[in-house]
């Protein structure tokens, strides 16, 4: 099965690269900034980056915005709020917010791939407010309980 997301180009945009998989079995879509020139981020800094385009896509799906590992990997370039949700609802535009965590300023250039969108399905939940939950072996433990790094 398949679902059709629609992409819109937004104004002063049209040379901006529509978003792609760069392989025939990427999950992901990579995206391309938008910038009206280029941004430099200093380490530690962050900056909102536009993409140039809005979507639409049935309520079945969210789409959420990863980093690009080459950038982490080459350049210490990644997404804060990883992964970001798109919700079905949204038609603004899709920017991604950068930060630089390696030790020299990386500049972002216009139609320069800087994350990668990935759509999920998201199930049909219902919350039921209930007075006490099931035990389990692991209860309440979280954040490192089981010893592993």
């Amino acid at each position: 099965m398949s679902y059709e997301v629609k992409v819109k180009r937004l104004p002063g945009c049209e040379d901006v690269r529509l978003p792609q998989k760069m392989s025939a079995l990427a999950s992901g879509f990579d995206l391309h900034a938008a910038v009206s020139e280029p941004v430099t981020l200093g380490p530690g800094e962050r900056a909102l980056i536009p993409t140039g385009i809005a979507i639409a896509m049935p309520g079945e799906l969210e789409a959420q915005i990863r980093p690009r590992s080459g950038l982490a990997l080459k350049h210490g370039i990644t997404c804060l709020n990883t992964p970001g949700t798109i919700d079905a609802d949204y038609r603004g535009e899709i920017k991604v917010l950068l930060v630089n965590l390696g030790q020299a300023p990386f500049t972002i250039e216009r139609n320069e791939r800087i994350a990668q969108m990935v759509f999920q399905l998201v199930p049909p939940v219902r919350l039921a407010e209930v007075a006490d939950l099931d035990e389990t072996e692991r209860g309440s433990g979280g954040f490192g309980h089981t010893g592993t790094q």
